[in-house]
């Protein structure tokens, strides 16, 4: 599997300290876990946020 980032838009529905939950469908009975050491946010103006991970997380995750 490839290490190369990937870009997903998805909606945050929780945030601890070291993850966050989050789904692309905005849908909370979709949301993954994804830990905040893994990936980058880049916050908008609306709910819906840019989320750079790795492809094989994402793909672990169902988010590709």
């Amino acid at each position: 599997m490839s290490k190369k980032p990937v870009d997903i838009e998805a909606v945050i529905h929780r945030e601890t300290e070291k993850a966050v939950l989050v789904s692309d469908t905005g849908d909370p009975k979709d949301a993954q876990w994804l830990p905040l050491s893994q990936i980058e946010i880049e916050f908008g103006k609306s709910d819906v946020v840019t989320i750079t991970l790795p492809e094989e997380l994402a793909i672990e995750k169902g988010l590709v």
